[in-house]
């Protein structure tokens, strides 16, 4: 696979990103692809290693190590040094059902686990399999395969996010009749309005939905499914049901003062941005604007990085982030080897953003916010938070963090976004179609399995495995499509 000694020769070279301050101005994506030569040249990187363990897709020491859809790294790579750019397509194919999501807004599993990176920079394997995939959709390579077969079965799919999207285009292939329930106006769920335009532009999401739809899924938006249309309904009518409607119940912030006006979760401002943009280029006004506004963000992973990103966008006075847990190194600590996701501390765009406009990181580490501030009307004026030391719980022997006596301080602020995380899913849904609900908050099914304690309801993504990734999401739908199949056929040849 590659050239033997290109790793040898070749840096890692990575398409180049536009400047904040002009990516700013716009709610685009922001890198600029490498040229056809260059981008053969980052796939050549791609060594004989023997173990490649960037398609492992195991989880070690509580992370995932490597691609969860055992995408065939090695082998498409080789095919888009070597040109041949069609091979490499049927094979990126294979094992993933969206590579124009994946290939923007995953984490990039597969390069932390790369054996070229052991001891120098992984291959560009995202950036690689993008123009994989654009180049199928630009050069009409990704036509509609409608099934010559149809098998009779109906499957309903509630909830159009990646697991969804993955499940009803697996089944649709199978020959089952697929109908896919959408609350909102837009096919997409996290997809389309939980990331943000920058990383995920809409457009490409019509697209692959375009394509189904030309395939023969139906696609029911504006349907919430035990409200607007009830659960018996749905199983008196569908031969499987699916159920892929996210963790999409928020945590919350438990301080006085949360009742004040211009406090909301970091979805919902996600959400209305982002609607807005679509419906009106945000000329509407619909949406909860962070402009001339000093904003802070409770939460320091993707979402709030996201927040950063988008208040900017909307021309805050000031942005901070606060984070509960201590700055990560900047390299792999001794106990956290390769091939283990590395825990090191990431600048995301947002946060480089933020650093391009206002000089400093926005982030402040070890911190919580300890009461909302409401001024003489009721409405948000700033925020005390206080510093945090993790201490060792004698009982559990786990690190619990302890408020810092003396250290509070007040930041002032308009509007702040809870990007805290979530809970599991919506409970109303669940609760609709008598599935059991587990511990964290996820529905209930037997390890490995899909099949909940409701006969023909299966589960997959968010709502069965709790908060993930986008990738580990459509292999949820893959696998649930598989599980499906075996009940509705009696056995899967997927």
């Amino acid at each position: 696979m590659g050239k033997a000694t290109v790793f040898l020769e070749f840096v890692r070279t990575e398409n180049e990103a536009v400047s904040p301050l002009d990516r700013i101005k716009n709610y685009n994506e922001f890198h600029i692809p490498l040229s056809e030569d260059k981008r053969r040249e980052q796939a050549s990187r791609c060594m004989d290693c023997g173990v490649p363990f960037c398609q492992n897709g195991r989880m070690l020491c509580g992370m995932m190590s490597g691609c969860p859809l055992n995408n065939l790294v090695p082998e498409w790579n080789d095919l888009v040094y070597h040109g041949h750019k069609e091979p490499a397509l049927e094979r990126l194919l294979m094992t993933n059902n969206f590579p124009e999501f994946t290939s923007r807004v995953c984490p990039a599993l597969c390069e932390k686990a790369c054996v070229c990176g052991l001891n120098g920079s992984p291959v560009t394997t995202k950036e690689n399999e993008n123009s994989i995939i654009e180049y199928g959709f630009e050069n009409g390579l990704i036509q509609p395969q409608i099934p010559s077969v149809r098998s009779g079965k109906k499957v309903a799919v509630i909830g159009s996010g990646p697991s969804g999207l993955a499940a009803a285009d697996t089944l649709n292939k199978r020959g089952h009749n697929v109908t896919v329930f959408e609350r909102s106006d837009r096919a997409g769920g996290l997809l389309m309005y939980g990331i943000p335009n920058m990383k995920l532009e809409k457009h490409i999401i019509k697209r692959r939905t375009d394509l189904m739809e030309a395939e023969g899924v139906e696609f029911r938006t504006n349907t919430d499914v035990g409200r607007d249309i009830s659960a018996q309904e749905i199983l008196g009518s569908f031969d499987a049901v699916i159920l892929a409607c996210g963790s999409s119940q928020p945590r919350d912030i438990k301080a006085e003062g949360r009742d004040a006006d211009g406090i909301y979760f970091a979805v919902d401002f996600l959400k209305a941005t982002t609607k807005s943009l679509l419906d009106s280029d945000l000329t509407d006004g619909k949406y909860i604007s962070a402009k001339d506004k000093n904003v802070v963000i409770i939460g320091g992973g993707d979402t709030g990085n996201d927040c950063v990103g988008t208040a900017v966008r909307h021309g805050c006075k000031s942005v901070v982030q606060i984070e509960m847990m201590p700055k990560l190194p900047d390299e792999r600590a001794e106990n956290n080897p390769w091939p283990q996701w590395p825990r090191v501390c990431k600048t995301d765009y947002g946060q480089e953003e933020a650093i391009a406009v206002f000089g400093h990181d926005p982030r402040i580490y070890t911190s919580t916010v300890k009461e909302f501030i409401k001024d003489e009307n009721g409405c948000l004026s700033a925020v005390k938070i206080v510093k945090l030391d993790f201490v060792t719980d004698e009982a559990s022997g786990r690190k619990i963090p302890k408020e810092i006596e003396g250290s509070e301080e007040i930041l002032p602020c308009e509007l702040c976004l809870i990007a805290a995380g979530f809970v599991g899913c919506q409970r109303y849904i669940a609760e609709a179609f008598g599935v059991e609900i587990g511990e964290r908050g996820s529905v209930k099914t037997e390890k490995s399995r899909f099949s909940t304690n409701v006969e023909k309801v299966f589960t997959a993504g968010d709502m069965h495995i709790g908060q993930s990734l986008v990738v580990r999401a459509i292999r949820e739908g893959r696998d649930s499509a598989a599980e499906a199949d075996r009940f509705l056929m009696g056995y899967t040849n997927l």
